[in-house]
């Protein structure tokens, strides 16, 4: 049976190989969804993709019909109302091949997770008899409204009201939503209010209420296809049993559902990334300059290098996350009466990693296309190539789902609410970290071990956490929640922990089977990512140890930190280029 993992335990605990589920471990059930998602792609979406752009959204319509045929609008919904009920392996994967169709990725994903799944998981059954068949079909479309003109990371700042009518069968609605994704083509809602102004609660609103106004289409910078929009609630009559979930209880169905979006959104970006790198190194083989191709250029092999060892990590937390998450909620019983209420408390027990794989993977992304574009040349910057695309449609990835400062603040904020509580024993791990900083002893690195020096890194940047943050909490306490620069600084660390160990778990899990070129690649992959990790860690830990101490006291930390996120990348060079060179010849990514 696979270990159960609490959240955040990764930080203080060792994990190996055999813990963690990784790309290879896919079922042939899960590759074969892979590949029907994948060829729906291909064949369907990407030949439409400029009508797409052009707000043509009876196309758009018809495609998510053609993918309800095909059964991926109906992963996460339970069988009897025509769902798959698949792991979050295979729902990742999914959401993962979808990316390449561009905006109407986005319209999937937002339809497919924060648009359905308030339904499934709080909707009551009368609910779900009513509308869970036609938005699993594709006959209607879902929309999710939280956002408001004056309300977007602080949720609970809603001002849209909900008051029961005298004859109590209605409430009535008013207020405005902003950036509504499917704005225009939702036939269904999930929408925020505050009854009497005060108890903030969902409500399933349909499209044909009256007093439920769409707004003009925005003008967006990038996802040019996919509709955003206000929506405006001019005295909407809601029927009462149209309430969702518990009134005053909105919030739980508003955060629980943005961790389904956020560690999805790490898997879709995951796969526009791997995307845009294909594209990238199949237009440095091409491109000529100085009489040879750019993919002979040592500033195009580390760019290469940098971002192939990015997207190895980013895809390792992936679906190292899938794992943590099938593995919990299969220890839930299927006949459980209150099945919906462990399976969501199952994935937030798991916010923290949901928030780490959307910051990371979507910077990822982020460096991607930025890197891709350059590549490209001035071409880059010319719509006629994709990398100008790519460019306009991943900005959006930071912003989504909650900002990434937002998901930054929330992991350390989490971890230290935990520990408080006494589900994390960060205060006697951080104890054990401080005395070890104090008397400190040589690593003993064991190389017949594989990665081992990539393992000891990991230890030791796990003990730069617990010093850090440690520090950070005994100083100011309870009132570190207003500290956010040293927050974020705890965020970073413990972020980048969590993509290289995943990294490395993966590599060594690998390697048995790999052919010696892919061996000779994968271990560039890990060194290469390393080296940068280490320095991104070390880097935030100095900077958390400024903002903290001074004196003496800061001399120490500086001392610790130096030591502790020190990295041997001899031969790092020479993996960048091994790495470059297997990426050029596949014009792929490689793992």
């Amino acid at each position: 049976m696979a270990r159960i993992f609490k959240g955040a335990e990764y930080l203080i605990s060792q994990v190996s190989k055999d813990d963690i589920f990784t790309p290879e471990d896919f079922t042939d059930e899960q590759r074969m969804m892979a590949d029907t998602t994948e060829r729906f792609v291909i064949d369907e979406v990407v030949p439409k993709q400029e009508e797409i752009e052009q707000h043509n959204f009876t196309l758009l319509v018809d495609l998510m019909k053609k993918a309800g045929e095909l059964g991926l609008l109906s992963l996460d919904a339970p069988e009897a109302y025509g769902g798959m009920e698949l792991d979050k392996a295979s729902s990742m994967l999914v959401a993962e091949k979808i990316t390449r169709g561009g905006s109407f990725g986005v319209a999937y994903a937002a339809h497919t997770g924060i648009g359905t799944l308030p339904l499934v998981y709080y909707g009551t059954k009368e609910q779900k008899d009513r509308y869970l068949e036609k938005l699993t079909s594709g006959q209607w479309i879902s929309a999710y409204c939280l956002t408001e003109p004056d309300s977007g990371s602080d949720a609970l700042g809603a001002k849209a009201t909900a008051i029961l009518c005298p004859d109590g069968k209605h409430y009535i609605l008013n207020g405005t939503k902003q950036f509504i994704t499917n704005g225009a083509i939702a036939d269904l809602f999930t929408i925020f209010a505050k009854i009497d102004k005060e108890h903030f609660t969902a409500f399933l609103v349909e499209r044909g209420y009256e007093g439920l106004v769409v707004g003009p289409e925005e003008n967006k910078l990038g996802i040019r296809g996919s509709s955003t929009t206000q929506i405006i609630l001019d005295n909407v009559k809601v029927p009462v049993e149209n309430l969702l979930g518990e009134k005053g209880k909105g919030h739980k169905i508003a955060f629980n559902v943005l961790n389904v979006g956020r560690f999805k959104l790490g898997a879709m970006v995951t796969g526009a990334a791997k995307y845009a790198f294909g594209i990238g190194v199949e237009y440095a083989n091409l491109r000529k300059q100085f009489g040879s191709q750019i993919s002979s250029f040592g500033a195009i092999k580390e760019k290469v290098a940098n971002m192939a060892a990015d997207l190895f990590a980013s895809e390792s937390m992936v679906y190292r996350l899938s794992g943590l998450l099938d593995s919990r909620i299969a220890t839930i019983p299927k006949d459980a009466p209150n099945y919906y209420a462990l399976y969501q408390g199952a994935i937030e027990e798991h916010s923290i990693e949901c928030a780490i794989s959307k910051v990371f993977c979507s910077d990822v992304l982020a460096r991607t296309v930025d890197e891709v574009l350059q590549i490209h040349g001035g071409y880059g910057f010319i719509a006629e190539y994709p990398a100008e695309r790519f460019y306009r449609d991943e900005r959006i990835n930071r912003i989504f789902e909650g900002t990434n400062e937002i998901n930054r603040l929330l992991i350390p904020g989490t971890i230290l609410r935990r520990a408080m509580k006494g589900e994390i024993p960060l205060q006697k791990e951080a104890m054990k970290a401080f005395e070890a900083l104090m008397s400190p002893s040589p690593d003993e690195i064991d190389d017949s071990v594989p990665f081992a020096l990539e393992k000891a890194l990991v230890a030791n940047l796990k003990q730069a956490f617990l010093v850090v943050a440690g520090t950070g909490a005994m100083k100011f306490m309870e009132k570190i929640e207003a500290e956010q620069e040293i927050l974020l600084t705890a965020a970073d660390v413990a972020i980048e922990i969590f993509a290289l160990e995943s990294a490395v778990l993966r590599a060594e899990k690998m390697l048995p089977s790999l052919s010696e070129a892919k061996k000779v690649a994968v271990t560039s992959a890990v060194k290469v990512f390393a080296f940068d990790s280490a320095e991104r860690v070390a880097t935030a830990a100095r900077k958390g140890a400024f903002y903290i101490e001074e004196g003496d006291n800061l001399t120490m930390l500086l001392g610790g930190v130096r030591r502790l996120c020190k990295y041997d990348a001899t031969g790092l060079l020479k993996a960048k280029r091994a790495l470059a060179a297997a990426c050029f010849e596949a014009e792929k990514y490689i793992f």
